[in-house]
């Protein structure tokens, strides 16, 4: 699966059914080549990059299932999970 694959997926959060969006990047494990966890952007925020907000950071582990169109993930407090202005100067 390439990253652009991930990109036109739909973020859905199993525990209240709320979409959190679409995947915007990923953050690498480079020494062990694998994917740590997906970010999504808020609502507010335009491909991930113009407007205010937070990004949403969601580890790996909290995914359950990719499927064709989205991407099922479990979160708790969705609020947890979020980093204010995480792709503003980001390394990833």
């Amino acid at each position: 699966m390439k990253i652009s694959d991930f990109q036109t997926k739909d973020v859905i959060n199993i525990v209240d059914g709320k979409k959190l969006g679409q995947i915007s990047d990923l953050e690498l494990d480079l020494r062990q080549g694998r994917i740590e966890a997906i970010i999504v952007p808020t609502a507010t925020r335009f491909f991930g990059m113009f407007g205010g907000g937070a990004d949403t950071v969601i580890p790996w582990q909290n995914i359950v299932k990719i499927g064709a169109d989205v991407v099922l993930v479990r979160l708790e407090d969705v609020k947890s999970y979020r980093i204010e202005g995480a792709s503003e100067g980001s390394s990833r």
